[in-house]
């Protein structure tokens, strides 16, 4: 049962054969005014269900909502254990197709559990009943939306949470090829090391030859009937996982690099919900897939790399390794693929996670207008975002750091980290408009929280889904206001 704000009770309360007046009295005793996410459990003697829990949902705004379903969900849960099989939902009053679309992503997301036990998982709900006060066509397509897009969500925090002797380079490209196969209008290519040499992907053949298990790119395109708008494509660091190679980490710090495949798997869940959903959008997700490994067969630092394309890395930290795969993925979008605009999705750096904490991701833009789009749409999916500058007045004095006296570039140009990583990878994109999101903070949650629970998130699958849905092509680029110029050569 909701709890509005100040204790407001709904208004079918009485109709419920419950007295609201009791209600309200067991609430106040309990000291549950409404807020979101507090919740008292209250038995109901000589009644089925034998237990109604109050939760608080504030001003069901979407954020209290996330909040008021994340909590009575893992509640339910809990109760499943105990033999309770229904979670009854309903929905404050007013609630539009917003909202319900909203609890249907919550309902899924905050119940999502991965494990690999010997043991039987605990028991679970067997159904969850939303109800709605208006139901109408809108509302219905927000549900399937809803539901489509938490699916996605869901999809991209198991590819995460799998452990990564099982979750190779190979097996990952099986797993998008097997789940996408299924979609009329989307393709999927995977390349092996013979295309990738052939292809001058140095970067990914670099990091990937520490391993025997060989590196893959994926290249998952949706194309809609009659598509001829702009070609979105949308890159993804996909490190099935992160020794640090010979600038090798310490075991503290490798104990979850299987989640520095999050931006890959971000953007396969993508593709799939955008083929679900019938976009009509020309998207093409690109994920370079590599295990950086030490072995004889590792690259070193003061190894030159020639990317797609032609332009050149000296190495200085082999740690320094999804920047190297995602400037070969890059080039080849925008020189192959024959992409009109780039988004890439990447565990980049501990920097951001430093600067915004583990719960927002950095995003840095060569045009404004995406940028706007991208925040928009983070905040409709609950997903917060944080535009980090690349306006010349910001970095025109960085730019020097990423000189080499032996390449173009080199891949460690120093603090503040996650900004020099964008400068480093923002040549591959040319001068097309292009975002680059860094996840490093939000990929991989320490504990439960709204829609999130503990471990991988799948952060970034919404807020670019959303931005799709209501996706119109950037204007003649800006750079924060800016023309947009040709990348520095």
């Amino acid at each position: 049962m909701p709890v509005g704000a100040r204790g407001a009770l709904p208004d079918w309360l009485a109709g419920a054969d419950l007295d609201p007046g009791w209600v309200a009295g067991a609430l106040a005793d309990t000291g549950n005014g409404g807020a979101p996410g507090g919740i008292t459990n209250l038995p109901v003697p000589g009644r089925r269900p034998r237990s109604l829990v109050a939760v608080g949902v504030g001003d069901a705004t979407p954020a209290h909502l996330r909040s008021y379903v994340a909590v009575a969900v893992r509640r339910a849960q809990t109760l499943a254990e105990h033999g309770a099989t229904r979670l009854v939902l309903p929905l404050p009053a007013g609630a539009g197709p917003e909202l319900v679309r909203v609890a249907a992503e919550t309902v899924l997301l905050a119940g999502h559990r991965f494990r690999q036990t010997s043991t039987s998982h605990p028991p679970r709900l067997a159904r969850v009943t939303l109800v709605v006060p208006t139901a109408g066509p809108a509302e219905v397509d927000a549900l399937h939306r809803g539901l489509v897009t938490a699916a996605a969500v869901t999809w991209a925090r198991e590819l995460v949470a799998t452990p990564p002797d099982t979750a190779d380079p190979d097996w990952l490209a099986e797993a998008a090829r097997e789940r996408l196969a299924g979609h009329e209008r989307v393709t999927t290519t995977v390349l092996g090391p013979r295309q990738l040499r052939a292809g001058g992907f140095g970067g990914l053949l670099a990091v990937g030859g520490g391993s025997d298990r060989p590196p893959r790119l994926v290249v998952a395109e949706h194309t809609p009937p009659g598509a001829a708008g702009r070609h979105v494509v949308l890159v993804g660091k996909g490190i099935t996982f992160d020794t640090g190679g010979i600038s090798v980490k310490t075991t503290a710090g490798m104990r979850h690099m299987h989640t520095d495949m999050a931006g890959g798997a971000a953007v396969l869940a993508v593709v799939d919900a955008v083929a679900r959903l019938g976009l009509p959008v020309r998207v093409t997700a690109v994920v370079p897939l590599a295990e950086n490994a030490v072995s004889g067969s590792a690259y070193r630092p003061g190894d030159v790399l020639t990317h797609v394309g032609g332009r050149t890395t000296e190495v200085r930290n082999t740690d320094a390794e999804g920047r190297l795969v995602l400037a070969d993925a890059l080039a080849h979008a925008r020189l192959v693929l024959g992409a009109d605009l780039l988004v890439d999705v990447a565990t980049l750096t501990g920097a951001a996670r430093t600067a915004l904490g583990a719960r927002t991701g950095a995003l840095y833009a060569t045009d404004d207008e995406l940028a706007d789009g991208l925040l928009g749409a983070g905040g409709a999916a609950g997903e917060p975002w944080w535009r980090m500058p690349l306006g010349e007045e910001h970095v025109a004095h960085l730019r020097p750091q990423m000189d080499s006296p032996v390449a173009d570039a080199n891949n460690a140009p120093g603090n503040p980290g996650a900004t020099t990583a964008a400068l480093f990878l923002q040549p591959f994109a040319g001068d097309l408009p292009w975002a680059h999101l860094d996840i490093a903070g939000p990929a991989r949650a320490a504990a439960d929280h709204g829609g999130t629970v503990k471990g991988p998130t799948g952060f970034a699958v919404a807020t670019l889904l959303r931005w799709l849905e209501g996706f119109r092509p950037p204007a003649a680029g800006t750079v924060e206001g800016e023309p947009r110029r040709p990348a520095r050569p």
